[in-house]
């Protein structure tokens, strides 16, 4: 009878603490002055990409000071449209968002000092518009690199200096301009220009599909020998285009594991989980580009979207101490990157008219 009694008391307790537990998080979801960053206050940074279209007076505005605590320039800090000419700049987006930074307390991520994409075609050649020589190249990227960098000192706290260079085929970097001219030399300069212009700024190599075990296992090897050189190196972007199927738990804890051994920060610096099955990384899936599927959020989506976002929240708040940013790649369903595709995506937390989706309130249970 005692037996039975102590049983009945523990199960009650048990149920009780559930309740409470339920209860818990139900009147934090419910609190409509909190956003993500408050619930996620003691563990990292949540940011979001910004357009300077984001930042004027409206509901965008309204949404990004409730939730997050961290920008990042979507496309206005990217080489070719900040810097379109050689003797000429367009400050004007970049420092529309670096502003609205400071003047609201937020913190700032450049994104991204250097990239194959998205760079200017004079980078590459000299002016009688033959290849520019390897010193000409890397004299441009220094002075690239610190007029951004020196511009906005102490305003920006980290940068991701070096972007995707990693190849996605057998071999180990990555095919452009930059390694037809320079070889590898471009990556170590390139940090090695941000530290002198911002020696206080963390520096980050930036790269997507970190958890596909060969990629993961090149930008260690990329990371590792840019460490035993000296060079700069604080951090490493994992940029998180991910999907309703992948990655799973054991791939995502890995990279985080590998990483960290290098003594790295780890950043999840583009987060958004595609509502479509497959790898998204940076670049198109193979056949995707003809594919039209019916625009149409479906519940089938929408739960195993949630179970993905579950996971990966869970995996962060398990590794708070090596993670210190998690920013989210646009602020909304109303318009995301993947959108690009031919097809209507729904990758992020709040649906096209701003409001919080199911999934939101799943990140925010713990």
């Amino acid at each position: 009878m005692h037996k039975l009694t102590k049983t009945n008391s523990l199960l009650a307790l048990t149920i009780i603490s559930v309740l409470l537990m339920g209860a818990t998080a139900q009147k934090r979801n419910d609190n409509p002055k909190k956003g993500l960053k408050d619930y996620y206050k003691k563990y990292f940074p949540i940011g979001v990409a910004v357009r300077p279209s984001d930042l004027r007076d409206g509901d965008e505005k309204k949404l990004i000071l409730k939730e997050f605590n961290s920008i990042t320039a979507e496309n206005a800090m990217k080489m070719a449209p900040l810097h379109p000419a050689e003797n000429r700049y367009f400050w004007r987006d970049a420092d529309s968002i670096v502003n609205f930074g400071v003047q609201n307390k937020l913190k700032v991520r450049g994104h991204t000092l250097c990239w194959h994409a998205q760079a200017p075609s004079w980078m590459f050649v000299d002016s009688t518009g033959k290849p520019a020589t390897k010193e000409l190249l890397l004299q441009r990227l220094k002075s690239h690199v610190q007029t951004v960098v020196s511009r906005y000192k102490g305003k920006v706290y980290a940068w991701d200096v070096v972007n995707e260079v990693i190849a996605d085929d057998a071999s180990f970097l990555r095919k452009t301009k930059w390694t037809d001219i320079t070889g590898d030399e471009f990556i170590e300069h390139a940090f090695r220009y941000a530290h002198e212009a911002d020696p206080k700024a963390i520096l980050f190599y930036n790269d997507y599909n970190t958890e596909i075990p060969a990629k993961r296992e090149k930008i260690y090897r990329l990371l590792k020998g840019l460490l035993d050189k000296g060079v700069p190196v604080h951090g490493v972007g994992l940029q998180a285009h991910w999907s309703i199927s992948s990655p799973s738990r054991e791939e995502l804890e890995k990279s985080i594991q590998m990483f960290s051994s290098l003594g790295l920060q780890i950043q999840f610096t583009e987060l958004d989980v595609s509502v479509y099955s497959g790898r998204q990384g940076g670049q198109l899936i193979q056949g995707q580009r003809r594919q039209m599927e019916t625009p149409v959020f479906t519940p089938e989506m929408e739960q195993q979207q949630l179970e993905k976002y579950k996971m990966v929240f869970e995996v962060f708040r398990k590794y708070r101490k090596n993670i210190t940013g998690v920013t989210f790649w646009n602020l909304s369903d109303k318009y995301s990157w993947l959108d690009g595709r031919g097809r209507k995506n729904y990758p992020l937390l709040f649906d096209t008219n701003l409001k919080p989706k199911k999934v939101y309130h799943e990140v925010l249970k713990f």
